[in-house]
């Protein structure tokens, strides 16, 4: 099928510049852009959150009295929305926005609320009655995490007996799998048990507070991919698998990963004006530039000899911060380094970290808040880039270093695993470090590792010239979705007037 005869539709709680809270909104913005540059027809529907400004994005109204039903016995049977509308251009996809006063308007954050499950519930089924109110007739719904889990859901038990909606496709990418709402499945009494095979339940009750939105994508949709092929792997095992593992490995025929892609025009040091000095492969000099800048942004020894390690991120259990306490202090009484730590979080690490800058004034460096411009600051100038993660679906921070020219130290799972190939010395090899125990002696091997390497300029700028020619571009992960949705298509044409409910399959 050419790009050009495919319309998609893509669905997710957050995109970016309209309402950003995690890595979500950046693919919810990259992908569909680079899919529209292949030939196809990309739209976006989110939410209407009431922190979008509707003159600054030239939002219009399309859709108004979009009754969503809520299957309720008591209390309404229908839930009042409306749809409004920004219109893409060439590269742009056009954006739905559902509004709703209760749910989206009158909040002030995108997500922590005791109804998230509510407010996502009515997203996915807003979507298809918008879908059926326009006559839209995408070919694929791309949903995306456990927000929109229910898309599939609502399709193939609400909508199992309308042809119109029989052909279209699903595909539903998992982001991260430990993200399944606000109650906690793992514990799960008997009597709140989910077997994800049942209807829906009202909108309206309690009982949709303890389904599971997540379990429901993965049964229902046509296909699932998580943002990483090793990631798709590792899901299957107990040990990733967040209690969904045996079904994963039950359904693992229609599992699949994609790497998560990086946008190489925004994110690119030869012309990005945020960075001190601009450079690339062939003026890599230049970067010592932004090394310097860096240590006096962060009021260090301004010595572009002493490496630089930096951590840039969400101060949380799952980043390996853990392995980070444990060899910090080491490293900094061991060897001459400087540190950087970006990112807000947990108030352990908040405080750790807090202390490690009084007690090693002029070495180690710390901006304990959010920030959009200091990471590409901290990626220009930084030599090393430390992600010791316990688990790592994707590694889109790893990518955006490694563009800028910062070297990864890494733990070798999920999508690092994809990204991060061990640097051999001997044949001159390898764009990184890793290592495979989440244990702090292994952890401390790789990052000294790297640090002997360092030492070696020639062997160094070698290295560094290699993590910047890496291809991780969007472009690349484009056409792999272009064959997953492919894939999905056939998929649903195969079982199209035999097998309609997945629970019979």
């Amino acid at each position: 099928m050419s790009p050009k005869d495919l319309k998609v539709l893509f669905v997710c709680a957050e995109a970016a510049p309209f309402a950003t809270v995690g890595g979500l909104a950046q693919v919810a913005y990259f992908l569909p852009r680079a899919l529209k540059k292949l030939g196809a027809d990309v739209a976006l529907f989110m939410p209407k959150y009431g922190t979008i400004s509707e003159e600054k994005y030239h939002i219009e109204p399309l859709l108004e009295g979009l009754m969503v039903p809520t299957d309720a016995k008591d209390g309404p049977s229908e839930l009042e929305c409306n749809v409004k509308v920004r219109y893409g251009g060439k590269w742009e996809p056009t954006v739905y926005f559902l509004e709703n006063h209760e749910f989206y308007e009158m909040r002030g954050n995108v997500y922590g609320y005791k109804d998230d499950p509510v407010r996502f519930a009515l997203l996915s089924r807003g979507l298809l009655e918008f879908v059926r109110a326009v006559d839209y007739r995408p070919q694929i719904i791309h949903a995306n995490d456990w927000h929109t889990g229910y898309v599939a859901n609502y399709l193939r038990r609400k909508y199992e007996k309308e042809s119109e909606f029989r052909a279209i496709s699903t595909v539903f990418t998992i982001h991260n799998l430990k993200n399944q709402g606000v109650f906690d499945f793992r514990y799960a009494s008997p009597m709140d048990f989910d077997d994800g095979k049942s209807m829906p339940a009202s909108l309206l009750g309690e009982t949709i507070r303890k389904q599971s939105a997540l379990k429901r994508g993965i049964i229902y949709s046509d296909l699932v991919n998580t943002v990483s092929e090793s990631y798709a792997r590792e899901i299957m095992t107990s040990e990733y698998g967040e209690g969904l593992h045996d079904l994963i490995k039950e359904l693992r025929d229609k599992f699949f990963g994609i790497l998560n892609g990086l946008d190489y025009t925004d994110f690119d040091p030869s012309t990005d004006h945020v960075i001190k000095k601009s450079f690339s492969t062939k003026t890599l000099a230049a970067r010592v530039e932004n090394k310097i800048d860096l240590q006096k942004e962060f009021r260090l020894e301004a010595n572009p000899s002493i490496p630089i390690l930096s951590y840039v991120g969400r101060l949380a259990e799952q980043k390996g911060l853990d392995l980070m306490k444990e060899i910090l202090p080491s490293l900094l009484n061991e060897f001459p380094v400087q540190v950087i730590i970006l990112g807000t979080g947990e108030s352990r690490y908040r405080d750790f970290f807090a202390n490690l800058e009084k007690e090693y004034p002029g070495r180690v460096g710390c901006h304990l808040l959010a920030n959009f411009t200091l990471p590409r600051k901290i990626f220009a100038g930084t030599d090393i880039i430390l992600l010791p993660s316990r688990f790592e679906p994707g590694g889109i921070v790893v990518m955006e270093g490694m563009r800028y020219g910062a070297v990864p130290v890494v733990r070798k799972t999920g999508g690092l695993s994809d990204i991060v190939s061990d640097h051999n010395p001997a044949d001159n090899i390898g764009n990184g470090f890793s290592f495979r125990s989440y244990s702090p002696l292994s952890f401390f091997g790789a990052v000294v590792r790297a640090l002997e390497v360092y030492k070696n300029k020639k062997s160094w700028y070698q290295l560094v010239s290699r993590v910047m020619r890496e291809d991780f571009s969007w472009d690349k992960s484009a056409i792999k979705y272009l064959d997953l949705y492919e894939r999905a298509i056939e998929f649903r044409r195969d079982r199209q007037g035999s097998v309609i409910n997945p629970t019979l399959e």
